[in-house]
């Protein structure tokens, strides 16, 4: 039988406000917010982003997940993987009996019609979704909004015989699911870029010579480079002759509009000025909340003098490792998965911007009056921010006398 799909909640929003408000909301939080985003306590000064933590996508993935668990109690159900990238949410779920097919493969050759399966927030492959179709799961699509706005996009490219060019990360699901919306449609591509650098040499190889350089400049070399990157069948000499920008929602705005211009350029040096327009298109799909956390982060670097940074999210996040990434260029940043990262006055576990890997820095909490910027990526609850808070203020608290 046909799977049957909920995509507008369960009707059940009221009875899991609780559960929710006691697993991820924070009244400290809100206190903060009403005193101008500012937390004061002897020596500590804490400047909050005005825009931070869960977003609205997946404030609703959530609450769709809960609202499922409370639909379906005598029915097994599962999710596709993480709804989010944060590890508390998903063990807050896991909590909730709620399964995850990327914990055991093997599970999915043991779905049927008795089984609900909840869809991320970042979406599903097109050939994922069939084969929970062909099972006749019943699905709970939480998919964004943002994410369905890029596959529109894309799949708009493929129908007009445009390469999508999709800056983000081949193997995130995000990126993943929107490839599969490109090569769905008839004769549809598409190649992944990570950052500039990889864009430049697409770009280099589409505006030809002098300016291409020797090494990969041939379509084999190109291919090799990319080889887990593009679409099944991809041609770089045909199929870069007519390209779209797009990207997955939760990356560096400022790159993706960066990556779009190298592109623009590369078509007009190779095609000429009047061509444009029919061999080049690009489209804004950076998700709102994306970007207003990104320029939340950028005005508070601006406006307040401070001694560091503290960056709460998951370290498989996009948005919150860029999030990181824009406030390490300007301040020691620390990018923490979780309160625990703080071990002490002397020392916190995070994971290094630059080289990406989880280390531990002592040192790291200055004496004196202290200002510190705290903000969040869009997949980490208000609770975790005030645990922050609190051990900021236990660390920087007067040791008593006697």
């Amino acid at each position: 039988m046909p799977a049957l799909i909920f995509r507008k909640g369960l009707d059940l929003k009221h009875e899991v406000a609780g559960a929710l408000a006691d697993s991820y909301h924070s009244k400290l939080v809100q206190t903060i917010k009403a005193a101008d985003y500012k937390f004061e306590s002897g020596r500590l000064t804490v400047h909050l982003a005005r825009e931070f933590g869960f977003c609205y996508g997946v404030d609703r993935a959530v609450d769709y997940a809960y609202q499922a668990r409370k639909r379906f109690p005598a029915q097994q159900v599962f999710l596709t993987g993480e709804i989010i990238h944060n590890p508390h949410v998903n063990d807050q779920l896991r909590a909730q009996g709620i399964r995850f097919l990327s914990d055991a493969a093997e599970q999915w050759d043991r779905l049927g019609p008795s089984d609900v399966v909840i869809l991320p927030a970042f979406g599903v492959t097109i050939e994922e979704l069939q084969r929970l179709d062909r099972l006749g799961c019943t699905l709970v699509d939480t998919t964004c909004g943002s994410v369905l706005n890029v596959w529109k996009n894309v799949k708009r490219y493929a129908q007009d015989g445009f390469t999508s060019i999709i800056h983000g990360k081949h193997w995130h699901e995000e990126t993943r699911a929107t490839a599969s919306q490109a090569v769905h449609t008839t004769h549809g591509h598409y190649l992944v870029v990570l950052d500039k650098k990889e864009a430049a040499a697409v770009c280099a190889f589409i505006a030809g010579p002098p300016t291409r350089p020797e090494a990969g400049s041939t379509s084999s070399g190109l291919l090799e480079r990319f080889k887990d990157a593009v679409s099944p069948g991809f041609d770089p000499d045909l199929h870069l002759q007519r390209v779209g920008c797009a990207n997955q929602t939760t990356m560096l705005s400022t790159e993706s509009m960066a990556i779009g211009d190298m592109f623009r350029a590369a078509m007009t040096t190779r095609y000429g000025a009047a061509e444009l327009a029919s061999r080049f298109r690009a489209f804004d799909t950076i998700c709102s909340a994306t970007q207003d956390r990104q320029d939340a982060v950028l005005k508070l670097l601006g406006e307040e003098q401070l001694d560091l940074m503290i960056v709460i999210g998951g370290y498989n996040s996009s948005n919150t490792c860029n999030l990181a990434r824009i406030c390490a260029g300007q301040v020691p940043t620390y990018h923490v998965a979780d309160p625990e990262g703080l071990i002490s006055a002397a020392e916190i576990g995070h994971r290094d911007v630059a080289t990406r890997t989880e280390i531990t820095t002592t040192g790291w909490l200055p004496e004196g009056p202290l200002a510190v910027g705290l903000t969040s990526g869009a997949s980490t609850p208000d609770n975790l921010v005030e645990q922050v808070v609190r051990r900021l203020e236990g660390f920087t608290a007067p040791v008593p006398i006697g």
